[in-house]
């Protein structure tokens, strides 16, 4: 099975292409973890910059968006399908320039996609 699931939208989130979740917060399944910082797509691999503020250390994490569980475009909510220690534990975002290198995503996808499955996510 390959990671290429983990880099689009889930059909079921009723995410609407061109949609700009900046901003959004971002809730794990176990609480909240920060917001939308952005967006990216290089190399078909779509994700998620988290700002986490204060919870990690003001670190932000990566997160593929075949993780959303869901998108509330009220309440500017994106729920993910894992928990907070789970992307506590992903391989560590320390630099912008990541974003752009295929080896870093690919490690990061592998990491996700090996994560137990679960379907929906819990405020």
């Amino acid at each position: 099975m390959t990671t290429d699931r983990i880099w689009s939208y889930p059909p079921q989130v009723g995410r609407v292409e061109g949609q700009d979740l900046t901003g959004f917060t971002v809730v794990a399944a176990d609480g909240t973890i920060g917001h939308v910082d952005r967006e990216a797509d290089p190399f078909g691999m779509r994700h998620l910059v988290v700002d986490t503020g204060v919870w990690v250390f003001g670190r932000s994490v990566l997160v593929p968006v075949g993780v959303v569980a869901g998108i509330d475009t009220d309440d500017r909510k994106v729920e993910v399908a894992c928990s907070r220690g789970e992307i506590k534990a992903a391989p560590r975002f320390r630099i912008d320039s990541e974003t752009m290198d295929p080896d870093y995503l690919t490690r990061v996808g592998e990491y996700y996609h090996s994560l137990p499955p679960r379907t929906t996510a819990t405020a």
